[in-house]
């Protein structure tokens, strides 16, 4: 009986970031573990552990999961520490992390794919290579293993970010293209110099875009029209259990004798809610000649209901805790 000689190349040690192999993610891993790269080493490399809510400690922390969850078109102007100003945007052309213009200024695609298991460090790496850059162009990969940096140690936390939902992508080519195609004002600008290719990215950009406003009654609420649909969505930062609760107390009772205390009255119904980056964003189906501005009183006497509910400490009774099972159940997904 033969046996086969042990490999005599030690296996790289856990903690041990390796390339990826030639067949992808999905590959076996290089070190020998039997799993596939993405579960096994993939982690390693993709950097440090996963961070459930990474937007905490910083300035509007619910906006920042708005604009990666739900909020199509709109943009986020920052400060660094080091004085530099930032703007974020939920999309940059071609899906680009981020983005160095001829003109110096810089932007950061807040959706953009994640490169590591905390989505603050890597809008941070981006950041920080667009602002590296020694000319224009996009930051067409980020790697954010060589920096530990995350938002919150990068921003200027003193100053508040001003939040701007627009109707459509066009604030892409604000000042650079001019009316003819085929011409661009500055052939340095990356945004000119891809006139073609980044066009087209705004044109089906532009045809996807859902109507969004935010709502000034509370605080990252959203209204929205899907088609024939309206939608409310509202990022809270309440612990979802206490959220639940009040909720739940709400649900029970009535307004005016009339509607459920959970909705924003007649017409409308609290649709469910899901979870994005450590918080809850509760959804309400509106009436479909429900707008913005006529959303806006409905939500703030929810929002003070519900602040209210929010105040009780005594436990649930029989009926409330029957209500939060069911709310509970109430799971709605994105699509």
């Amino acid at each position: 009986m033969t046996t086969r000689p042990k490999s005599r190349t030690p296996r790289p040690a856990a903690d041990q970031p390796i390339e990826p192999p030639r067949g992808g993610l999905r590959a076996p891993c290089p070190c020998g573990s039997g799993k596939r790269y993405k579960q096994c080493h993939g982690r390693v490399r993709a950097g440090a552990e996963f961070v459930a809510r990474p937007f905490e400690g910083l300035p509007h922390e619910t906006d920042w999961v708005a604009f990666r969850e739900i909020v199509p078109a709109a943009t986020m102007r920052a400060r660094t520490v080091d004085g530099d100003d930032v703007t974020f945007a939920t999309v940059l052309p071609v899906a680009w992390p981020a983005l160095r213009r001829a003109d110096g200024s810089v932007f950061v695609g807040v959706q953009a794919a994640d490169a590591s298991a905390d989505a603050s460090r890597d809008l941070a790496a981006a950041m920080d290579a667009a602002l590296a850059a020694d000319g224009p162009g996009p930051v067409t990969h980020v790697d954010a293993r060589r920096s530990t940096a995350r938002l919150q140690d990068r921003l200027d936390l003193d100053t508040p970010p001003v939040l701007e939902v627009h109707e459509g992508f066009d604030f892409w080519v604000d000042g650079v293209l001019d009316t003819d195609p085929g011409e661009a004002e500055d052939p340095s600008d990356p945004l000119s110099a891809l006139a073609p290719q980044v066009r087209a990215s705004l044109e089906r950009a532009n045809a996807a875009v859902v109507p969004t406003e935010k709502l000034t009654s509370a605080e990252s609420a959203y209204w929205c029209r899907i088609g024939d649909n309206v939608h409310l969505r509202w990022v809270i930062a309440t612990p979802e259990d206490r959220f639940l609760d009040a909720l739940a107390r709400l649900h029970v009772t009535t307004v005016d004798g009339d509607t459920a205390g959970s909705t924003l009255g007649p017409g409308t119904r609290f649709a469910g809610f899901f979870r994005a980056y450590g918080l809850v964003v509760p959804v309400w189906d509106l009436p479909g000649d429900m707008s913005a501005e006529g959303t806006e009183e409905p939500l703030a006497s929810f929002a003070e209901r519900f602040q209210d509910a929010l105040a009780v400490s005594d436990p649930l009774d029989a009926e409330q805790r029957r209500a939060r099972a069911g709310l509970t159940s109430r799971q709605v997904t994105l699509r």
